[in-house]
């Protein structure tokens, strides 16, 4: 998962300038936000609510990831990732899930909405019990 891989020294990057320690990036993670970016998409809609899920901590559990803590940050426009990881940095609610001590964990995922322009994005923190 190249895309992972990328965001995940992005992440770590924007972790490390403020002392944290970095993020491992995590299938169960990865998996749990691609599926709640493309339930979004096909939603059309930019939610932490999903259609069959009240937030990310039900839906990494139906991963078979066990959180002790998870939170989430989601996107939709026209933006690739880099985008997208450097409005999150800026953003202060974002940043406090980025900047979350206790995680250990990261995933993203993305998918296009049928209108083939707005891509929905979500990216998953958490750390396992």
């Amino acid at each position: 998962m190249p895309e992972n891989e990328a965001a995940v020294r992005a992440t770590n990057a924007t972790r490390q300038a403020r002392g944290l320690p970095p993020l491992r990036s995590n299938r169960d993670l990865a998996a749990a936000a691609a599926r709640h970016a493309c339930d979004m998409a096909k939603r059309g809609v930019m939610s932490h609510r999903g259609s069959k899920s009240s937030g990310p901590m039900q839906r990494l559990k139906s991963q078979g990831y066990k959180p002790r803590v998870a939170a989430e940050n989601i996107a939709a426009g026209p933006w690739g990732q880099e985008r997208v990881l450097q409005e999150w940095a800026r953003s202060r609610g974002h940043l406090a899930n980025i900047l979350i001590p206790q995680a250990r964990h990261y995933g993203i995922g993305k998918a296009v909405g049928a209108d083939g322009k707005t891509v929905f994005w979500a990216a998953v923190y958490s750390a396992p019990r």
